[in-house]
């Protein structure tokens, strides 16, 4: 076994160096990050100051410390001894870069999982692991290397989008808000060319649930040769003929992969629909028709009427991204995008961090409301997220025991952060601040020539 090289900072009584960082064990052992490092082959060949080992914990601890600059990271996740300062930000983005994205990726394979069990409220459908795919996009800094890799939307007239973004498309457990994988790839890839890799991860005893930009005949073929059911909503232009109604308002038609196989019925799969409309008018979609597509074809073990709210739980998919975008890592006067990072390397490793710090602050919140006897719902994310924020630096691990007894002080805070039962409510889908007066924002504008007068010389009198 290769031996890694000795970080030449001095560690505490327990040989942590990054001292204040040991309540992230309760979900990420230091044994499986020292396993990851070995086999991304990330060894550190003599003593330094930032070893590999050093630098993924500041990396994992930049996805909860996400309003602080890597330095300052460094600093919240030690005790500087008497004399020793902290490394220069230069330094420690280098030593990131050394690290790179293999050891995050790998490190996010091994811990990520899904949470719920049997006993979990509003996790599971008659048996069935509620799994939601969707995909969100994600501003970069306008650097030309992001730019390059990742590419700008495009708004036609108006020109391209102002930041370069990141595509990215995610498998949640619903139940629990865990992001059990993901894939990345340039705003300019559709989330259909995203899905296999993510499909990987489906597995029989889960309910897959997706919105209607997913659907394809190709697709549902390979799903049901897996066994996979799914749950998803479709387009109301799609040929859906009735071949048998049902007790419930449901019919049976068929799909086909062409209007050809569709007018000599071949290859038609047989599949389940459920048509219905709302008649609050204060809802969203209201009296428009809402179409769903399952492979759940038994009416009287899966009724019309649980599908259709079942469908629903896919908003937990939002939150998910609601949670990561808006209360983990939001926008602000010094971070202007939804990440930092300012090379394409550096995006990919930052949104590993994110997704695992993510994962961390949702595997306390499980274990919290599972000692509550509460749904993980039932527990604000902001409010845990702040709290572990706040309480990270204050775990003593001098000893099982101490560190045991902030596990318990810690779950029990978290599970008193609760919200009230979901409101009956709805937002209109619209926005406030839809254009503005100013001109467009064009490429000839990002990276102006120096000035060559000052402003004194540039002062013509008018007379």
């Amino acid at each position: 076994m290769t031996r890694q090289g000795r970080c030449v900072l001095s560690p505490d009584e327990t040989g942590r160096v990054l001292d204040r960082l040991a309540g992230l064990e309760k979900v990420i052992a230091p044994a499986l990050v020292r396993q990851v490092l070995l086999a991304t082959k990330r060894c550190n060949q003599r003593a330094c100051t930032l070893t590999h080992e050093v630098m993924l914990w500041v990396v994992l601890a930049m996805g909860i410390l996400t309003d602080l600059p890597i330095r300052q990271v460094f600093k919240h996740a030690r005790r500087l001894r008497a004399g020793e300062d902290a490394p220069h930000r230069s330094s420690l983005c280098v030593a990131r870069q050394r690290l790179g994205v293999a050891p995050l990726r790998r490190l996010f394979q091994e811990v990520v999982h899904p949470l719920a069990n049997a006993d979990t409220p509003g996790a599971f459908y008659r048996g069935l692991r509620l799994m939601g795919i969707d995909g969100t996009v994600m501003d970069v800094p306008d650097t030309p290397v992001n730019d390059k890799t990742f590419g700008r939307p495009t708004g036609g007239k108006r020109g391209d989008g102002a930041f370069p973004q990141v595509r990215k498309l995610s498998l949640v457990e619903l139940g629990t808000h865990v992001e059990v994988t993901f894939q990345i790839k340039p705003c300019t890839v559709s989330e259909q060319a995203m899905l296999p890799s993510v499909l990987r991860h489906v597995t029989p005893d889960m309910l897959l649930i997706w919105d209607r930009n997913f659907f394809s005949y190709a697709l549902w073929k390979t799903l049901n040769s897996r066994e996979i059911k799914v749950l998803a909503r479709v387009k109301v232009n799609l040929i859906l003929r009735p071949i048998q109604r049902l007790s419930d308002g449901s019919y049976l038609a068929k799909i086909y992969p062409n209007a050809y196989a569709r007018q000599k019925d071949r290859d038609g799969i047989v599949v389940r629909v459920i048509k219905y409309k709302l008649d609050d008018p204060q809802r969203v979609g209201h009296a428009e028709e809402h179409t769903l597509l399952t492979n759940l074809l038994d009416e009287k073990r899966y009724s019309a009427g649980e599908l259709i709210c079942g469908y629903h739980e896919r908003w937990e998919h939002e939150l998910v991204y609601d949670e990561q975008k808006t209360h983990q890592d939001p926008r602000r006067a010094t971070k202007p995008t939804h990440l930092r990072s300012e090379t394409p390397a550096g995006v990919v490793q930052e949104l590993y961090a994110l997704s695992l710090a993510h994962f961390v602050v949702r595997a306390l919140m499980f274990e919290a409301a599972h000692r509550e006897h509460l749904d993980p719902d039932r527990l604000s994310f902001t409010g845990c997220f702040q709290i572990l924020q706040c309480r990270l630096p204050e775990c003593d691990a001098h000893t099982p025991g101490s560190f045991q007894q902030w596990c318990d002080a810690i779950l029990w805070e978290l599970g008193q952060e609760r919200t009230e039962p979901r409101r009956n409510r709805i937002n209109p889908r619209v926005i406030k601040r839809k254009m503005s007066k100013w001109l467009k924002k064009r490429p000839k504008h990002r990276h102006p020539a120096p000035l060559t007068k000052t402003f004194d010389e540039s002062v013509v009198m008018v007379t």
